[in-house]
């Protein structure tokens, strides 16, 4: 099969994560592999020109129906693959919040490189893992994100990976992750709203909002609920 120009000129990987400070529901990270060529917002795909999609930004800038039609646009594009990883309240609170999310990061890269990764593009080995192979391929994470952790990272084959603080921001491959984590998280936590009603996971997808409280305080805390977020909010105490 003939090459196409993306794979030739080479790629990027962005990785970001949404649900972080959520009181239910999953951390959700989604891996974003395009080509180099839209590396930096305001080049190439990041103008979103000609699209009649608007300006490629962070998913927390977009309308919910902006985001929708970027991820529509990420899934039908040729040359933009993706994947995704979550972790979801019990093992959060087991091992932490950013553990959860550090692994769900090292998860959707590991899919990406070993499923979804386009032709062209080398993978990148974390330490301490099997299943990626050696690399050239860079990759991004947005602030505080790092792939199976800081210390992994930092022992990783070439140091190819690397923390950006508002990444998401700044660099294409990021901006597309985050709007693919944030869309993916938002349908699932309406599929929750519907197993756990009463809640309006549909309308706060899990986030503290007032009316969020108001229906804790009335109903108790869902098996989708973090606990210890809760209790450390001092919104309510666990039930026996």
């Amino acid at each position: 099969m003939q090459r196409s120009r993306a794979a030739e000129a080479g790629w990027t990987v962005g990785i970001d994560e949404v649900g972080r400070g959520a009181l239910a529901g999953p951390v959700v990270v989604a891996a974003a592999a395009v080509p180099a060529r839209f590396a930096r917002l305001g080049r190439g795909l990041g103008t979103g020109r000609g699209l009649g999609l608007g300006a490629l930004k962070d998913s927390k800038k977009l309308t919910p129906a902006a985001r929708e039609r970027w991820a529509a646009y990420f899934s039908s594009h040729p040359d933009i693959r993706f994947s995704v990883a979550r972790v979801y309240p019990r093992r959060i609170e087991k091992m932490n919040i950013s553990r959860a999310a550090n692994l769900a990061a090292l998860r959707s890269c590991e899919r990406l490189f070993t499923r979804g990764l386009p032709p062209g593009a080398s993978a990148l080995r974390v330490a301490g893992t099997k299943r990626i192979a050696s690399t050239a391929t860079p990759v991004f994470l947005d602030g505080g994100l790092y792939l199976g952790g800081r210390e992994r990272q930092e022992r990783s084959a070439r140091r190819r990976a690397t923390t950006v603080v508002k990444g998401d921001e700044k660099i294409v491959a990021v901006a597309v992750a985050s709007i693919i984590a944030k869309v993916y998280r938002d349908r699932l936590m309406s599929r929750l709203a519907n197993r756990h009603p009463g809640y309006g996971f549909e309308i706060h997808k899990g986030y503290g909002t007032a009316a969020h409280l108001r229906a804790l305080r009335r109903r108790g805390p869902s098996p989708a609920h973090r606990l210890t977020f809760i209790k450390k909010s001092l919104i309510i105490r666990e039930r026996h």
